[in-house]
């Protein structure tokens, strides 16, 4: 079975479910061909790939390009997620893959790939959805502190629905992560064929320490330029650990994860909170501290930080937000707080305790060896593709999506 798996960016340990779902889906034999934009500082993850084995098809994007993509398509009434990666190089290299190969289906990967539906006419779609992104939009605006991104959030909520809609619509299937944001997209569009596909993780890399722990060490990890976990992190150092410090003084706080805001980076003026920016290797540090948190203010889907913390033997405290997406006991595999003080509580008893530390870490290991292969997420994916690659390419409710979106791809 050939498939065209089509990202809006280039798939990597970073980016990772796509990463791991190509590196699943070749070891699985079914040699998956990669289109995806790409920018100058992505040559080694595109040679990584192709030493994978994966047949990949990097197109260069520049930011003038990016920057005419969002605009036109903002004016044609997408969303700006969606308009973002309605780039013109990547709508050529697309045309020019689907006249010259042959593909027996066409998997699109997010939102933000999905404006280039119009141009696949006659082979089945599966479009990982990954979350649903009109789901987050609405609790941004009505949870985030930052006053800009409800602001943003509520100017997009409108479109994002409407474009869901016609998207999943559209398709053979639609892959999320969570079966709270399949049934966000199944009220969206009632008739879509809709399958929970979870994230896994890579339990290699995130394996317990070999080494002793830091002694008072709190680390939240994640991607700092996403606004969910720019407010989780504020909450964390303004919010929770005062009420640490208050009783731990020595007690240090990381935040590890790339491209942080001045936001961030003006809380690293206290010697008791590290703020790494981009680093190496993510397991190094959730290994190393003593405890991780995740507390979202909001959020949607499954949370990786969550499942790589617990991977790494590392005793979690989270909301449950970001643990509605999974099946872990609470108490036994991990922690769940309702509120700031809860939080502080729950981390000073792991920070006493470490017979409670050891047995939670242990406990949330197993679970995600149990609950959270990747091997298990690309089986199912396989099943899918099997389900619908014998369907129509076009499905007849997508019609009048394909007409309205005729020219919306650069």
């Amino acid at each position: 079975m050939r498939v065209l798996l089509i990202t809006p960016y280039v798939p990597s340990p970073i980016r990772v479910r796509p990463y791991e779902l190509l590196r699943a889906l070749t070891t699985a034999g079914l040699q998956p061909t990669l289109l995806c934009a790409a920018a100058p500082d992505d040559a080694p993850a595109v040679d990584h790939l192709r030493q994978l084995g994966c047949v990949t098809h990097a197109v260069p994007v520049a930011p003038h390009q990016r920057l005419t993509a969002t605009v036109a398509g903002a004016l044609r009434g997408l969303p700006l997620q969606a308009a973002y990666g309605a780039v013109a190089p990547l709508a050529r290299r697309l045309r020019d893959l689907l006249a010259r190969e042959a593909f027996a289906l066409v998997h699109i990967e997010h939102l933000r790939a999905a404006a280039l539906r119009p141009l696949i006419r006659d082979l089945p779609v599966v479009y990982d959805a990954v979350d649903c992104i009109s789901l987050l939009l609405d609790r941004t605006r009505r949870i985030n502190p930052d006053r800009r991104k409800r602001f943003m959030a509520t100017v997009e909520l409108g479109r994002t629905r409407r474009f869901e809609r016609r998207i999943c619509a559209s398709v053979a299937a639609v892959a999320v992560t969570s079966s709270e944001d399949a049934h966000a997209l199944r009220s969206l569009a009632p008739d879509a064929t809709i399958h929970v596909v979870p994230n896994g993780v890579d339990l290699d890399r995130f394996a317990p320490p070999t080494t002793p722990r830091e002694p008072n060490v709190i680390v939240f990890s994640g991607k700092m330029s996403y606004h969910a976990n720019i407010a989780a992190a504020l909450r964390l150092i303004d919010g929770i650990m005062p009420r640490v410090w208050a009783q731990r003084p020595a007690t240090q706080v990381w935040i590890v994860g790339s491209n942080p805001p001045r936001s961030l980076m003006s809380r690293g003026s206290d010697p008791r909170v590290v703020i790494t920016g981009r680093v190496p290797e993510i397991a190094t540090y959730l290994q190393r501290a003593t405890i991780a948190v995740s507390p979202l203010r909001y959020g949607v889907g499954v949370q990786n930080k969550v499942l790589e913390a617990m991977a790494t033997a590392t005793p979690v405290i989270a909301d449950r937000q970001s643990i509605a997406a999974l099946a872990a006991v609470p108490g036994r595999d991990l922690l769940v707080a309702d509120d700031d003080g809860q939080f502080a509580d729950l981390a000073l008893a792991l920070l006493d305790n470490a017979t409670l530390r050891t047995s939670i870490g242990r406990a949330g290991r197993a679970y995600v060896e149990c609950a959270h292969r990747w091997t298990s997420s690309a089986a199912q994916l396989i099943e899918l593709y099997r389900h619908v690659q014998h369907q129509p390419g076009t499905p007849r409710c997508a019609d009048t999506f394909l007409a309205a979106a005729e020219g919306e791809s650069a």
